[in-house]
């Protein structure tokens, strides 16, 4: 009876908060965010639910996957930070079975939702963007580069290609408009963080740009991403592909991100760098919001 108890005290099972915390739902909701807006700018016309609700779930079980295999691959490194030691599976609140399992069923299910209810082309793309993520990113990347992020961060970017294929079943160069929006956006959004969390990072050996090049070198980098943000994000107007609801949203907040960025190279205190960062999340959400706005108030014939 005694051995049966001591066996029974160490498997610990996992609560649905735990499992639901290692999807990363505040992330995963910004790319779905994104999906949705490149589905929207796709077409003119509605969009029939058959397509939309299987699109939003499958990308979203996917990006979700995507998110539990982080938490995997990072188990030592989590519970050797400060930000990410209280993590599920870093605190041993859940097993790395556990959460293989869970990442593997949120995987094959949108998979399948995607390839049978959307299209092939759909599926594949969304499951490279979960393998760019969890395996190129997690496992080589993030531990071999300082330019990790900005390789790394393409598989974080194709959401609105992933929602416009759902659609249209086509690439269309203004879908990886989008793409390049994300694209340029993350490196100054994630060096904010990594700046705020540099003594971290140097911890764990993981070689971040702060700790490898330096923080000053750093905000060099992220102010001159804003600026090549602020002109990438000129480019949805220029080719008519949004009109000028979007280019006033546009401007007026990579502006203000220039002016996180210039303050946080020149004039920076000690929250500046997570200001930043949050601030970095606002933009690209309505930035999107912006786009999707400016489609339906201003369709363009």
């Amino acid at each position: 009876m005694s051995s049966v108890q001591s066996i029974s005290e160490k498997v610990h099972v996992a609560s649905w908060r735990d499992y639901y915390e290692i999807t990363k739902p505040r992330v995963v909701a910004l790319l779905v965010l994104t999906a949705l807006v490149g589905m929207c700018l796709s077409t003119p016309g509605a969009i029939a639910w058959q397509v939309l609700i299987p699109a939003i779930l499958g990308i979203g079980f996917l990006s979700s996957s995507a998110a539990a295999i982080n938490h995997i691959v990072d188990e030592r490194i989590d519970s050797e930070m400060a930000r990410t030691h209280n993590r599920p599976v870093a605190t041993g609140r859940m097993s790395a079975l556990q959460a293989s399992v869970f990442s593997a069923l949120l995987a094959i299910v949108g998979f399948a939702m995607l390839y049978a209810l959307v299209n092939p082309l759909t599926a594949y793309l969304t499951l490279s963007g979960l393998v760019g993520y969890s395996c190129v990113y997690t496992m080589y990347l993030k531990r071999a580069t300082p330019q990790n992020i900005t390789i790394g961060g393409l598989a974080g970017a194709i959401p609105p290609l992933l929602g416009w294929t759902a659609v249209t079943n086509e690439i269309h160069p203004n879908a990886l408009l989008l793409v390049l929006l994300i694209f340029t956006w993350t490196p100054p959004h994630f060096w904010a963080l990594a700046i705020h969390r540099k003594d971290d990072y140097a911890k764990v050996n993981i070689p971040m740009l702060p700790v490898t090049h330096g923080v000053a070198f750093t905000k060099t980098q992220i102010l001159l991403y804003t600026i090549l943000l602020f002109v990438v994000g000129l480019l949805p107007y220029l080719v008519g592909m949004s009109n000028w609801l979007y280019l006033v949203g546009a401007v007026a907040l990579n502006l203000i991100f220039f002016a996180y960025a210039w303050k946080l190279k020149f004039n920076a205190d000690e929250t500046t760098a997570m200001d930043t960062f949050k601030f970095s999340i606002v933009h690209l959400m309505l930035l999107f919001i912006v786009l999707l706005l400016d489609h339906y108030l201003l369709p363009i014939s």
